[in-house]
């Protein structure tokens, strides 16, 4: 009769042992150094020219270590680790096997002989699964004794403890890799978060439009004791512009073109102002810059440039501004006088023939 008539069909449980096994993904590892050692005290312990530690995988037998065979695994149908584990609460030992004709008869050779004599200790998962085989091997017959069977036991425990700090350094980098997943999607989140938070915090001080700084911005500002504390340490200069004709703009080219017309200002005001410096659309074509440090002189010929960019504009009409500026000395001048007299600076731009600048010039207080 053939090994493979021989060979008793898969216990009820086996898709539970094999997933067991899987669990540890050693199977058609690399060698490690661990598991050889094993393997060599097993040969010497049993005065034996062969070793194995074999894992039963699906229809194989897959040599985790293994000293004296001539493979590295052979058809899980004539392996005798394959009955081993079947009765996985006793040691099977075979003395000489061709006296049991209903055990399979392997091809693999021991120091090129077929095999005559066999031990093995099944391998278990915590939960009892049978994994493999601790087993010694001979090309001919012999008997263990009790010492050396107590050995193949511990030898076969040492065996299972390797398995199990695979398993569980394993899932401490599988946990390790969630933990670092998890933290990443956090600060994912937290980066969502935040950009989500600048937008509403930009879209709520800054003109759609311009994206200049809108009138709510302007008020934070007046209300913030910090800013306003910096403004007044240092001269600065306030000036106002104001689109000239900006509602014929409107009727006679329509919305659309005022608009691109107001983001050329905001443009023109954008490239001609310092980093520092604060530009607003005050209003519907009002806009509203603030010059930090900066005396009336050096602030009319931003003015000038501001104005005369403006008037190059690439756009399909002509477009001017006027300006009115007024300076503010520090310690001396609330932000609401300051802006009042740039407001009638912007008054007398306008009244005397537009697209200019004004500079107010009103007495400074003794």
């Amino acid at each position: 009769m053939s090994a493979l008539r021989l060979l008793p069909p898969p216990p009820p449980d086996e898709a539970r042992r094999q997933a067991a096994l899987d669990a540890y993904a050693v199977v058609g590892t690399v060698p490690e150094q661990a598991y050889d050692d094993i393997v060599r005290l097993a040969v010497t312990l049993c005065d034996v020219p062969a070793a194995a530690i074999s894992l039963i995988d699906h229809d194989r037998q897959w040599f985790k270590a293994q000293i004296g065979l001539d493979v590295h695994e052979t058809a899980r149908s004539e392996a005798i680790c394959d009955r081993t584990i079947r009765q996985p609460e006793r040691v099977l030992v075979v003395e000489d096997l061709l006296k049991h004709p209903e055990l399979p008869r392997p091809s693999l050779r021991v120091d090129g002989d077929p095999l005559r004599f066999y031990a093995g200790v099944p391998l278990l998962s915590p939960d009892g699964e049978p994994l493999g085989v601790m087993c010694v091997l001979d090309n001919k017959p012999r008997t263990l004794t009790a010492a050396q069977r107590e050995g193949l036991e511990v030898l076969a425990r040492q065996t299972q403890h390797l398995l199990e700090l695979r398993r569980y350094a394993m899932e401490q980098r599988r946990l390790l890799s969630e933990r670092e997943a998890f933290a990443q999607r956090l600060e994912d989140a937290r980066a969502e978060l935040q950009r989500r938070n600048d937008l509403l915090e930009h879209s709520a001080t800054h003109d759609a439009l311009t994206g200049l700084l809108n009138r709510a911005a302007l008020s934070q500002l007046r209300d913030n004791p910090e800013a306003m504390l910096q403004l007044q340490q240092a001269p600065y200069t306030l000036m106002l512009l104001d689109v000239d004709h900006f509602k014929d703009v409107n009727d006679r080219h329509g919305h659309l073109l005022g608009d691109r017309a107001l983001r050329a200002v905001a443009d023109a005001v954008a490239t001609s102002i310092r980093e520092r410096d604060i530009a607003v659309r005050y209003g519907g074509e009002e806009f509203l810059i603030l010059l930090p440090d900066t005396r009336l002189a050096s602030a009319v010929q931003v003015a000038e440039r501001i104005r005369q960019r403006i008037a190059v504009a690439p756009l399909p009409f002509a477009l001017t501004v006027s300006m009115g500026l007024a300076a503010g000395e520090p310690t001396r001048d609330w932000s609401e006088q300051v802006f009042d007299r740039a407001d009638q600076a912007l008054y007398r731009a306008k009244a005397t023939g537009r697209n200019r600048v004004v500079v107010d010039d009103t007495p400074m207080h003794g």
